[in-house]
């Protein structure tokens, strides 16, 4: 699988990520190491207990690191469910918590192609 056919799995921006990363060396570097982030679990971790303030920084630090690696689909529901933590409403972002595990699922089992 190319660079370019992952994004176009994941509903990413190939091409900038291309520009913000130099090179699809560097931007295969940088995809594999995204599923070694802790966001995604620190999110679940901290809805689960009902902790929104970590929950809400969790989020954050996950649309962060989607945008920065142009994974789109998944930093726009990053992003929403951020929004959601930042005005305190844990109700609704558990309840949208689904929409962002089943993003970050299809960007794991991509970059799970990636590696073959």
């Amino acid at each position: 699988m190319t660079m370019k056919e992952f994004y176009g799995a994941i509903s990413g921006d190939y091409d900038e990520a291309l520009t913000r990363l130099m090179n699809e060396s560097m931007m295969s570097r940088f995809v594999k190491k995204f599923a070694d982030d802790k966001s995604f679990e620190e999110l679940e971790q901290n809805l689960a207990a009902d902790r929104t303030e970590e929950a809400f920084r969790a989020a954050h630090t996950l649309k962060g690191v989607c945008k920065n690696l142009a994974f789109t689909a998944l930093a726009d529901v990053s992003s929403e469910i951020t929004e959601q933590l930042r005005a305190g409403d844990l109700a609704a972002a558990k309840e949208y918590f689904p929409v962002v595990k089943e993003k970050y699922d299809v960007v794991l089992a991509e970059i799970a192609e990636l590696e073959k």
